[in-house]
């Protein structure tokens, strides 16, 4: 099951995040969740639950999923279509010659903090996960 390994990953950014952030506790964590990611979200869910409550800054803290269609585009007619319906074979001109845009993300999109007493230098909440963070470990799977 690679879902606890990203698990693994996701609570590692966060703690990363909420540290450079005086943060102690998180409340919640939003993720970007590709259609074709090959991530079980139902899997994942299980798996952070198992895992989050082991740390203490992320203890009780939920996991949003929400999820990416996966895009397609055809470089030889230029329309975009959904991958998951059609597949690689461009439905509008019959060309194979095309790339996904998007869906395949596993991608920190914000974290939460519950209301209490800020650390210096910490945030507001919400705290969103800055591009650095993403950069550095997209959690992109292929």
């Amino acid at each position: 099951m690679h879902e606890l390994g990203i698990v693994y990953h996701i609570i590692r950014d966060v703690e990363n995040v909420a540290r450079a952030n005086g943060v102690r506790r998180v409340s919640s964590v939003t993720l970007l969740l590709g259609e074709v990611s090959g991530v079980v979200p139902d899997l994942l869910l299980d798996a952070w639950r198992w895992a989050a409550d082991k740390k203490p800054i992320t203890e009780g803290a939920e996991l949003i999923v929400e999820p990416v269609e996966a895009v397609t585009h055809c470089e030889v007619c230029g329309r975009d279509y959904a991958t998951v319906e059609h597949g690689k074979i461009c439905p509008h001109c019959g060309s194979g010659d095309t790339y996904l845009l998007q869906g395949q993300e596993v991608m920190i999109k914000q974290i939460e903090t519950p209301d209490e007493e800020p650390t210096e230098a910490s945030l507001s909440e919400p705290v969103d996960a800055p591009d650095a963070v993403d950069a550095a470990h997209p959690l992109h799977i292929a």
